[in-house]
């Protein structure tokens, strides 16, 4: 069990497929929790205008072992009921918004991504995946329609630092009652437009 935990926790690793135990670098490990406390204080203020501009539930991901890891969130609504706390949440890459942002203006390589199915809206094929991360090439934005929970719509734009190197993505999700394809469309260009203007340093 403690080995599981070590594990688990990215203290350790095993060599190939044996029982060789290799510890991990902590200093790699504690230089990785102060570049996600960096983006965390960077995106807030991004995060609280998406979702001014939206009134939607804002997001920040990263890419982190092809899956989108959510860093940052900011819901001030008042709903009775609200999107959960996903900070800390892995989710494949092909089944929502902030993942294909990531592999259309990231250098990732597709045939390591397992296309598992969540919903009756997953993609599941890789040639129908290959399209979807052309057209979010071409549109700037990357739309999530029930892909990875049923009822839920999502939006995401890339995210870029100062050099133009991708550092994640933003975006935001609602039920599809409130964010319908028509309105994700519209709002993906308006939160591209309003994330051009941030170039996070980290």
């Amino acid at each position: 069990r403690i080995l599981q935990t070590l594990k688990d926790e990215n203290y350790i690793t095993y060599l190939d497929n044996s029982n060789e135990i290799i510890p991990k670098s902590l200093e790699n490990k504690t230089t990785q929790k102060t570049k996600i406390q960096i983006l965390v204080e960077k995106t807030k203020p991004i995060l609280e205008n998406v979702y001014e501009l939206t009134k939607e539930c804002a997001y920040f991901g990263v890419f982190d072992d092809y899956k989108v890891l959510y860093v940052n969130q900011i819901d001030k609504s008042n709903r009775k009921v609200k999107t959960r706390n996903n900070i800390g949440l892995q989710a494949p890459l092909h089944t929502n918004a902030l993942g294909k942002s990531i592999l259309a203006f990231g250098n990732y390589d597709l045939e390591l991504i397992k296309l598992n199915q969540y919903t009756h809206n997953t993609i599941t094929d890789m040639s129908f995946l290959e399209e979807a991360i052309e057209q979010v090439k071409e549109n700037g934005y990357s739309i999530d329609n029930s892909e990875y929970q049923d009822n839920m719509s999502c939006v995401a734009v890339p995210l870029f630092n100062h050099e133009n190197i991708l550092i994640g993505a933003v975006g935001i999700s609602g039920t599809k009652e409130r964010l319908s394809i028509e309105k994700l469309n519209s709002l993906g260009k308006e939160i591209s437009q309003l994330v051009e203007n941030y170039k996070v340093v980290c």
